[in-house]
């Protein structure tokens, strides 16, 4: 089989074992979603969003960009999370990285790619605010390994300074806000904790009110 014909055909199995197992499961996805996670990750094709979290159809909102940056100017991303946040209600957002990322290294180096080097600018930035702790790294490997983990810290960071993230921390049930990342190699997700320490003492210059409160 050749082109898009073995996606068509996996596409049709996938439907019969899914009528099989649960008759009225499509039917259900058709009145609507209510997903409770909100993925933010890299586009990489090994890091498969609903695979490597166990999640189903319904069950997970989800963003991907090279090295899963959560840029302020992006109205992609914008966009979703105001829609997963203030529509969808979700309840747990997560910033996704993976160790091996092609875009943290690429911004590592100082080699030119063309149109995406602006994109990577983004994760030079995290690099200039932690150039002590990289810096004294010396085996390659290992500090790539620390920036993608301080990529995804930072990106968490950026969603917390974000107006839609604010404002819906004066609600109820915000949102709760994760940093993790995937390890290939071993299959496993880990998380870096870093819900408590979105903006620290940056909270005075990032936090902003709606007009007239």
């Amino acid at each position: 089989m050749k082109g898009l014909e073995p996606i068509l055909a996996n596409n049709r199995k996938w439907v019969e074992e899914k009528r099989a197992a649960d008759p009225d499961f499509f039917n259900r996805l058709a009145n609507g979603q209510k997903p409770q996670y909100l993925f933010i990750g890299c586009s990489d094709s090994r890091v498969p969003a609903s695979a490597i979290t166990g999640t189903g159809p319904g069950q997970m909102f989800v963003h991907r960009n090279i090295a899963n940056l959560v840029v302020n100017t992006d109205y992609n991303l914008l966009s979703v999370l105001q829609y997963a946040v203030e529509v969808l209600g979700v309840e747990d957002i997560m910033v996704v990285g993976h160790y091996g990322c092609g875009g943290v290294a690429a911004a590592a180096g100082n080699k030119q790619y063309g149109l995406i080097d602006g994109w990577l600018t983004n994760i030079r930035d995290v690099i200039r605010v932690h150039e002590a702790e990289i810096s004294a790294i010396t085996d390659e490997e290992t500090r790539l390994r620390r920036l993608v983990e301080l990529n995804v810290i930072e990106q968490v960071r950026n969603l917390a300074k974000t107006n839609i993230i604010q404002n819906a921390r004066q609600g109820s049930k915000p949102p709760r806000l994760h940093g993790l990342v995937y390890d290939i190699k071993e299959g496993l997700l880990k998380d870096l904790k870093v819900e408590d320490d979105l903006v620290g003492n940056l909270k005075e210059i990032y936090r902003t009110s709606t007009a007239g409160h």
